[in-house]
């Protein structure tokens, strides 16, 4: 049986509907700050186990470690300059993947109702000393603390 134009764009506009309606359920399921105001103790449980196999996975470190092995013994300067690509690339992943966790923690705890705290500055640095353990200068030391 042949189908007229007319059946075929009902067809299409039906099917467009669907897909609507199945896109905003998605979206719905997927917000995250809704799911967390919903679930709260499960959502800082998941917060919490995610953080915890983060920091235990030594990621920044086998990275470090490969990029040192795999670099190691080029003494011409294409290597220095690959040795510097290496580098800043590593410490462009390392911030896009910080931005991200402090966009996480930052959603959670409004979801939370917790007061956010300030974006990170610049001088503001992760360590092995804890999460912005505070500025350090050119050298990357920590700088002395001053009362303000």
């Amino acid at each position: 049986m042949a189908e007229t134009t007319a059946d075929v764009r009902r067809d299409i506009e039906q099917t467009r509907e669907r897909m609507s309606t199945t896109l905003t359920e998605l979206e719905q399921r997927l917000n995250v700050v809704q799911v967390v105001r919903d679930h709260p103790w499960p959502a800082l449980a998941l917060a919490f186990g995610a953080g915890l196999a983060l920091s235990a996975s030594g990621a920044d470190t086998k990275a470090a470690v490969a990029t040192v092995a795999a670099t190691k013994g080029s003494s011409t300067k294409i290597g220095a300059a690959l040795d510097d690509i290496v580098a800043n690339m590593m410490t462009g992943v390392h911030s896009a993947l910080q931005d991200r966790i402090d966009g996480w923690v930052g959603e959670l705890k409004s979801a939370l109702g917790a007061p956010r705290s300030s974006p990170r500055r610049p001088g503001m640095v992760a360590s092995s000393g804890g999460y912005g353990t505070g500025p350090t200068d050119d050298l990357g030391q920590m700088q002395p603390s001053r009362a303000d």
